[in-house]
């Protein structure tokens, strides 16, 4: 059974997948539990989440941007459309 969560938390965004149906990735911190939750939408239900633990956030943000700087040509190009579709206090 999925679980309708309560929106986006004081710190974090939310990214629309291109696939459409709804679909979204939403980051949030929770720092009274050292833990980042990246969980999964459909339209407005949580549908998965994932709780990265802080000390393993600098891996992840080198993990992609190593990646990243490696994506040939205009692709490597900043694009104002990859901003998150909703940014809270304190997101990244």
């Amino acid at each position: 059974m999925r679980r309708v969560h309560p929106p986006l938390p004081s710190a974090g965004a939310a990214y629309l997948d291109p696939r459409g149906d709804g679909r979204a990735l939403r980051v949030s911190w929770h720092s009274e539990a050292d833990v980042v939750v990246l969980s999964l939408w459909r339209d407005n239900v949580c549908t998965g989440t994932f709780q990265l633990a802080l000390e393993d956030v600098p891996g992840l943000v080198d993990l992609l941007a190593s990646r990243y700087a490696d994506v040939p040509g205009e692709w490597a190009v900043y694009r104002p459309d990859t901003e998150p579709v909703r940014r809270v206090r304190g997101g990244a």
